[in-house]
């Protein structure tokens, strides 16, 4: 298996972040993908000799910063997904794409309950279903990059 280096790990959230602070409006606003959830779940899948449950919580920490939200928000919720994908990192590994898919898809939705729950502790309002169409828009992009030649189903298949 070929080694990765930190530089495409730091280039890749540093492009994940730029997306996600591009000025998204209407309906794609609530289309959007969760960029750097994304991009932090394969770097942990993929080499997680580089990426761990610290570097997302600084990733959410820079999310946090970045959107005035409550600091802390993303953090935690960034490092309990983290910590969710890392403990089944062996056995993920082994899946084919489309179970590979449907954890993610998994982690997606716990994500998005867990910031859904801390938005309304902190007085804001239910954004109703809209809210979860990030979680199928997400998968979408995560099976792109699945089929693509960065795919996570090469390395396993190596084995």
């Amino acid at each position: 298996m070929r080694q990765v280096s930190f530089r495409l790990v730091l280039l890749s959230f540093l492009l994940a972040y730029v997306c996600h602070l591009m000025p998204w409006s209407g309906l794609a606003l609530w289309l959007k993908p969760e960029f750097m959830l994304l991009v932090l779940i394969y770097w942990l899948l993929r080499a997680p000799y580089l990426c761990n449950v610290g570097s997302a919580w600084l990733v959410g920490l820079a999310i946090d910063l970045a959107t005035g939200s409550l600091l802390g928000q993303h953090a935690l919720v960034y490092a309990f997904t983290a910590f969710l994908a890392v403990s089944y990192h062996r056995r993920l590994t082994l899946f084919n794409v489309w179970q590979q898919a449907a954890y993610v898809l998994i982690l997606l939705v716990i994500e998005r309950s867990l910031l859904f729950v801390l938005k309304i502790f902190s007085g804001g309002e239910n954004p109703g279903l809209i809210y979860w169409t990030a979680c199928l828009t997400g998968l979408v992009v995560w099976l792109l990059v699945s089929f693509s030649r960065f795919g996570l189903h090469l390395q396993s298949r190596k084995v």
